[in-house]
């Protein structure tokens, strides 16, 4: 067999890739290119970017009914750039009839979209799809890369779980008008315990300090702020939104625990929490401004 030169194996890898790009979901007209850079030694605005963190409750809302629908409209009406999800089922069980939440609600809201299973499990009986349950990213931006890391968790699978690696903290690294940035969506760990957060932050300050450039942590905390435990987060990265609202229970909120953190390199010029009962959280939403540079 012949095989293919040096230069046609490129085109078949940027053929497969703009493929992938298109089962992901298509980006919001003029998302796909960047902007020409402008003449050397002239300063760029600070880059706009609206991000979000929102716990999904697997596509139920406050009144435990599963309605994906319902979902999509309320992360459409945050009219994010980039949007962290959490307890996303993917042909996990009946509570969200085996859907695939996250490749629908990429679909719905045309958007692209990284899944990061920490649960991937042999099919349910009668089924042929893995069981996964997870966090995910969704981006209007293009996505040049994407990694699922491993962080300490205890499994809820588990009748005896002890603390160990496990995958399940989403990166991705989107272009923003010429700007890298790296977006992360987590999870921690939800018992009175604080021990496994605390150990959680440390490990995902050890996966942030690998990437260079604006870096924005989003997630359902499961602590709020102030924790003793999560105090390591803050130095390293600012809470984007202090003053925006508390985000649980969804209905009546007393705790704020989903969390927009952002590094040195970006501004905050607002944060809000949205109104909604889709889920048992609140969305939080932040306008954001990368810093400039000179090319």
């Amino acid at each position: 067999m012949t095989r293919p030169s040096r230069t046609s194996a490129r085109r078949i890898l940027a053929a497969a890739l703009c493929a992938a790009a298109v089962t992901l979901g298509a980006a919001s007209p003029g998302a796909a290119s960047a902007p020409r850079s402008p003449a050397v030694g002239r300063p760029v605005p600070p880059v706009p970017l609206r991000v979000a963190t929102y716990n999904i409750h697997a596509g139920a809302g406050e009144d435990d009914v599963f309605d994906l629908d319902r979902t999509a409209r309320a992360i459409r009406d945050l009219d994010a750039d980039v949007i962290g999800l959490q307890e996303v089922d993917v042909h996990w069980g009946e509570r969200s009839g085996f859907t695939d939440e996250a490749r629908e609600l990429a679909r719905r809201l045309r958007m692209r979209v990284f899944f990061a299973p920490v649960y991937d499990l042999p099919p349910a009986a009668g089924h042929t799809q893995r069981q996964r349950f997870g966090v995910a990213l969704l981006s209007r931006l293009p996505v040049l890369g994407a990694e699922n890391h491993e962080i300490t968790r205890l499994s809820t699978q588990s009748p005896d779980p002890v603390p160990e690696p496990a995958p399940g903290f989403a990166e991705v690294t989107v272009l923003a008008r010429g700007t890298l940035v790296h977006v992360y969506s987590t999870h921690l760990d939800y018992r009175p315990d604080p021990s496994v957060r605390r150990t959680q932050v440390d490990d995902m300050l050890n996966v942030l300090a690998e990437d260079r450039g604006p870096k924005i942590l989003v997630g359902d905390f499961n602590a709020e702020p102030g924790a003793p435990e999560l105090a390591k987060l803050w130095g390293p990265l600012t809470d984007a939104a202090p003053d925006a609202g508390d985000t649980y229970p969804a209905l009546a909120p007393v705790k704020r625990i989903d969390v927009i953190a952002v590094s040195p390199e970006v501004a905050v010029s607002g944060a809000r929490t949205a109104d909604t009962a889709a889920s048992d959280h609140r969305p939080v939403v932040a306008d954001l401004l990368l810093r400039g540079h000179t090319s």
